[in-house]
């Protein structure tokens, strides 16, 4: 590829990323409800999203794979064009889950005696699923709730445990498809979460001592009712003009004290076990448990609830009491859907479309609150996630963040682990690599905020949020560039632990680009299949002239079969390149 070109794109996408791109609403703000005509036997309700009765288009069928898998391939596409968006949702909710923990541990036992379990293993057992997992829709589901229900191997004592924190993201693979309130009792109980977050060992008031408030405000803030009262449609209430807050200081204090007197798991519950000595083997993944001598007896105040004073200490029962508030809290329903919707969808769902799915969270049509199969069904079926996007609309859709692009690749060219393994380690630095690594969040906060806003952009003039782009910059654009211009023909991630760079034959991820290479003669039916698999065929006429233009400049000569072979394939680097390089790809519509 010519340095021209790559000047190019690289200046094309560091200004379409920094300056242009948005998220937004992709199709109609209107809700999806019936109403009476003025008949006495009304219309009644439609569902949000009835599969289509004409056939989906194979563009369709890319679009809706986009936000429900780390990659699209053609199968897939021939298989939700065979059954349809909700009969293909169905199928995914019927997938049976792997468990990464037991990965884990089939892995330590083949270990030399001197070598121990590392966060390297956990991300060999995350790209392994995430790319070669059937349960597509639950790989997806999971990775937004681990952005959400943070834990990060950026912890220094948390990256003790890898073991688990592979149970932790098997806890929320469980929770992707069960009921929000046991999801938040199994996070709030989770060893991980409770070092991340340092409700492990948390002591009630006695002198100066306090209870520690850190998991107290958190599971309030990021993880149910967030800082703002919310309308249903997740627009804050206000007074005289102001947002009302959810909580006060006085709320943390009283919260904090029912994450007293939790801590490791074992066979008793002696002083010795409480701070960590005499260490059950699996004290890593059990639930943590309760130790009543620790726990505050005092009364606990919040959010208009009084857990009264404990004549014997019951943690168990302040909990239920404490998670069911928070559970059913009416700003659960908008907060947590208006973010899976940011996640898998759009980065600027209309109100409407958050009123929808809140409404699925707070009853899923048969009574039941929180439902999580039913929340993503609202979520990727509903009219604005399904109505067709221009792809010139660029308010529309949400910025790929780097993790995502990266699996797209692997998935969607059949990338193959030669050691199965799939050996890729920390992809954090943002000129090697990608400036990202699953459950590596440099904070709480996860990598980006969900009301991020990049500052002097087009989308801060057009109000709008785009959270992806708090992690992207001109570095790290053009570390993402140069990486997949080395990834694309080469492979990615070796034994040797080198990612980016190294002997490419000792790379442990390839792709395979056999049915490419085989429409190299033909860039025009070789550029619509990548067009397809990557952009939903959304590439524009003027970047698919230029991509054209550049892929014919690559001459298949007619005297030599290798330099013929050689030739070819440069041309389906080039397209894949380019085409990842392009706004019409890093912005997910």
């Amino acid at each position: 590829m010519s340095s021209s070109l790559i000047r190019f794109f690289v200046i094309t996408s560091v200004i379409a990323l920094l300056a242009s791109c948005g998220g937004g609403s992709g199709g109609s703000t209107s809700p999806a409800t019936g109403g009476s005509t003025g008949s006495t036997n009304p219309t009644p309700t439609p569902t949000p999203t009835p599969d289509p009765v004409v056939p989906l288009t194979s563009t369709q069928a890319a679009r809706f794979l986009g936000q429900t898998t780390f990659g699209v391939t053609s199968d897939d596409i021939n298989k939700v064009i065979a059954s349809g968006y909700s009969s293909w949702i169905d199928t995914q909710f019927n997938s049976p889950q792997k468990m990464h923990r037991s990965y884990m541990d089939t892995t330590s036992a083949t270990l030399p005696a001197s070598t121990s379990l590392s966060q390297n293993q956990f991300f060999e057992s995350f790209w392994q699923q995430a790319i070669t997992g059937d349960d597509q829709l639950r790989q997806r589901v999971t990775y937004a709730l681990s952005q959400i229900f943070v834990v990060s191997f950026q912890d220094s004592t948390v990256n003790n445990y890898p073991r688990g924190v592979a149970s932790y993201y098997d806890t929320l693979a469980s929770g992707a498809f069960g009921n929000f309130r046991v999801l938040l009792e199994n996070v709030s109980l989770h060893p991980m979460m409770g070092i991340y977050l340092t409700s492990l060992r948390n002591q009630k008031e006695s002198g100066t001592r306090v209870p520690d408030e850190n998991y107290a405000r958190e599971v309030m803030q990021l993880f149910t009712i967030g800082l703002t009262q919310l309308n249903q449609d997740g627009t804050p209430k206000l007074n005289n003009g102001k947002p009302l807050e959810t909580y006060s200081n006085a709320d943390i204090t009283g919260l904090a004290k029912v994450f007293t007197g939790w801590s490791w798991a074992g066979p008793d519950k002696s002083d010795t076990r409480f701070f960590g000595g005499n260490a059950d083997p699996d004290r890593d993944w059990k639930p943590m448990q309760s130790y009543p001598k620790y726990h505050s007896t005092s009364d606990k105040t919040f959010l208009g609830v009084t857990i009264p004073a404990q004549t014997a200490a019951n943690p168990e029962a302040s909990l239920k009491i404490a998670l069911d508030q928070l559970y059913n809290h009416e700003n659960v329903g908008p907060f947590i859907g208006k973010q899976l919707i940011q996640r898998l969808v759009t980065s600027n769902p209309s109100p409407q479309y958050v009123s929808r799915v809140a409404a699925v969270f707070a009853n899923n049509g048969q009574g039941v609150r929180g439902d999580m199969k039913a929340v993503i069904k609202a979520v990727l079926l509903d009219t604005e996630a399904r109505t067709d996007t221009s792809p010139t609309t660029t308010s529309a859709g949400k910025l790929r963040e780097p993790v995502l692009r990266l699996a797209n690749w692997m998935r969607s060219f059949s990338a193959k682990s030669t050691t199965t393994r799939f050996l890729l380690t920390n992809l954090d630095d943002p000129l090697s690599a990608i400036s990202q690594t699953p459950m590596r969040s440099p904070t709480v906060f996860n990598f980006y905020r969900p009301g991020y806003v990049p500052p002097n952009t087009t989308i801060a003039s057009a109000n709008l949020v785009a959270p992806e782009f708090q992690i992207t910059g001109e570095t790290s654009v053009v570390g993402y560039l140069n990486f997949m211009r080395d990834v694309i023909p080469n492979g990615v991630g070796s034994s040797s632990g080198v990612v980016q760079s190294g002997s490419t034959s000792t790379r442990d991820v390839k792709a395979d680009y056999t049915s490419l290479i085989a429409l190299a003669d033909t860039p025009d039916k070789l550029l619509d299949q990548i067009n397809l698999l990557l952009t939903a065929n959304q590439m524009s006429t003027t970047l698919r002239n230029q991509i054209l233009t550049a892929v014919n400049s690559v001459v298949i000569p007619t005297n030599s079969t290798t330099n013929a072979d050689a030739a070819r394939k440069n041309r389906v680097y080039l397209s894949i390149f380019l085409t990842m390089a392009s706004p019409e790809y890093l912005t997910q519509k």
